[in-house]
């Protein structure tokens, strides 16, 4: 009885201990000025990217978007590929979005019309 529960123990803390490789922060190209350090952490079996801190010319600032959710519901594709939503604080719009690992690289794309118009941004990796 103790092996088997040790085993099992064993098997969910190994399970819990594979990260998804594109978790960490990335910084935001800038976007009216402002860029961002996004925080990507599991959301359920999907990754969403929280804005852990904001920055403009002046400097590291308090933006009121601190703590919220730009990266939303991002499902892996596999081969470093994501399909979820992005927010843009900016015009406050959600936009179907896809994600593209490359390395400490980061394409992100958020889309409308079925993905006929495209925003791009190539995200870099802080940590």
């Amino acid at each position: 009885m103790k092996l088997t529960v040790w085993i099992a123990g064993l098997v969910l803390a190994a399970g819990a201990a594979v990260a998804d490789p594109v978790e960490g922060t990335w910084q935001t190209q800038p976007d009216d000025g402002s860029y961002a350090h996004i925080r990507m952490v599991p959301c359920g079996d999907m990754i969403c990217g929280v804005i852990a801190r904001s920055f403009n010319a002046s400097g590291e600032f308090q933006s009121p978007n601190t703590g919220k959710t730009l990266v939303i519901n991002m499902v892996p594709q596999g081969g470093g590929k994501y399909e979820g939503k992005v927010w843009r604080p900016s015009n406050d719009k959600i936009y179907m979005g896809k994600m593209q690992m490359r390395g400490d690289q980061l394409d992100l794309s958020g889309c409308v019309a079925g993905g006929l118009l495209c925003s791009k941004q190539t995200w870099s990796r802080v940590n």
